[in-house]
């Protein structure tokens, strides 16, 4: 009997067919929950996952003869098997930090609606005194994927450019009514040159930086310098709502006590949620570096070699008129659910964490008298499996001592099967190589019987 692998059922569930059919439940139960715990199995390893399974419903007691030799799955049935069954859907995601994983910031965006929303919600905050600050890294050179033109018979997968991987940090910030406030530029140098501020930019402002970042220096001047002078007017004495995020530099001693002089109230996204909560991620930084890419696209088809810090400016400025465009601004505050105020506009785009289960203390529940079953001795490692479900099951019956004594000889029990599934995979290999020095030493033997 060869042993086949979890496919759909369409005969009557007895025999082959229910084993067919428990192994394929329990590969779906297992895919799903891995997927609910937050490791999702890769498509490309599902092939292995159920060759494993089927090796471990082989015989407990010897190992498949070669007539009956379990064969790996085929390179279709990954797709053939979530085909058959709707609860699975095959999608591609993209790496994300853990900690920004949507059952590890839940809590901590419900806890920000309600502090923001106090806040919002004062009758002296107006929209136009509420603003987003952040930062953010510009790659002075680098080009985005175009689709083109080719000869059908060109196979190449690229195109040429002169590529300078020197970024170049840009401190924006926009209000809840549409504005945005002229930016700060922050060059990774130590000290600024003319030549790379030649393009007209009036009003901008420029610090220096080595790593070319912001620090909590050229953060308290761009709120002296950036924010209060351009914001103080539109204020008219009212209290200004300045969101960030968490970064260290923008809670120093001198930015808070600036701030504190001049009614400015800052609020401070909480860790690892800027890409849900910051209206600036969410809805205008994405625009502006597509329309970098532009017209960096646009200087090298010019004839440009490379670009430096003295094309920045040139290219940058264009990139912000057509990207922070008052459309794009308010639609960040709508999608960070800030304006209109609606939380429900972000929470229903995270995944909420599954509810603990409440284990029911020893004394408080009621057993009812079930009818004895029949339990039969486990000989694979599924059956083993699932007396062992019911020994924890029944366990809250026993006090604590004894439930030790009944999970010492299931770990055995577990590593015993785990041992022979091991030793069944040497002795297979074993078996391989005694076959092939076999067929060797007869056709050598042969080989020497025909020169004689």
């Amino acid at each position: 009997m060869r042993l086949g692998y979890p496919a759909l059922i369409t005969t009557p569930i007895t025999g082959l067919n229910m084993e067919l059919f428990a192994t394929c439940m329990n590969t779906l139960l297992y895919l799903l929950r891995m997927a609910r715990n937050g490791f999702p199995v890769p498509v490309k390893h599902l092939r292995q996952l159920a060759f494993t399974i089927v090796r471990q419903r082989s015989s407990v007691f010897q190992a498949p003869s070669e007539d009956e030799a379990i064969k790996p799955p085929g390179k279709n049935w990954p797709q053939a098997f979530y085909k058959r069954h709707p609860e699975l859907n095959s999608k591609r995601v993209k790496a994300l930090d853990w900690n920004r994983y949507d059952k590890n910031i839940y809590e901590k965006i419900i806890h920000w609606f309600e502090v923001i929303g106090k806040e919002l919600q004062d009758p002296i905050i107006v929209p136009g005194n509420v603003y987003n600050m952040d930062e953010t890294g510009v790659m002075m050179s680098i080009l985005g994927s175009v689709k083109v033109l080719v000869g059908k018979d060109d196979s190449r997968t690229y195109r040429g450019a002169g590529v300078k991987r020197e970024m170049v940090t840009a401190i924006e910030c926009i209000s809840a009514d549409g504005r945005s406030l002229l930016p700060m530029i922050i060059w990774p140098a130590a000290t600024h040159r003319s030549n790379w501020t030649t393009f007209p930019t009036p009003g901008w402002h420029y610090a220096c930086s080595q790593s070319g970042y912001t620090d909590s220096k050229i953060s308290l001047e761009w709120i002296k310098r950036v924010f209060h002078p351009q914001t103080k007017v539109q204020a008219n004495q009212k209290p200004r709502i300045l969101i960030c995020d968490g970064f260290g530099t923008h809670e120093s001693l001198e930015v808070m006590q600036y701030c504190f002089e001049n009614n400015i109230i800052l609020c401070r996204i909480p860790s690892h949620t800027s890409h849900k909560l910051q209206p600036c991620d969410v809805g205008v930084f994405g625009p502006l570096k597509a329309a970098y890419r532009e017209e960096v696209e646009r200087l090298y088809r010019g004839g440009a070699d490379t670009v430096g810090k003295q094309h920045f400016t040139s290219l940058y400025s264009p990139a912000r008129e057509r990207s922070l465009t008052p459309r794009n601004i308010k639609a960040g505050w709508s999608a960070a659910g800030l304006r209109p105020f609606n939380p429900d506009r972000v929470l229903r785009g995270i995944q909420k964490p599954l509810a603990e289960v409440c284990i029911p203390q020893e004394g408080r529940v009621k057993v009812e008298a079930c009818p004895p079953q029949i339990l039969q001795t486990p000989v694979t490692a599924e059956a083993l499996t699932s007396l062992r479900t019911l020994l924890e099951q029944s366990s809250h019956m026993l006090d604590d001592s004894n439930r030790h004594y009944v999970q010492k000889p299931a770990n055995a029990a577990e590593r015993a099967f785990a041992d022979r599934a091991l030793l069944l995979d040497e002795n297979s290999t074993c078996s391989s190589r005694t076959t092939k020095r076999n067929v060797a030493n007869r056709l050598d033997q042969q080989w020497s019987e025909r020169r004689r």
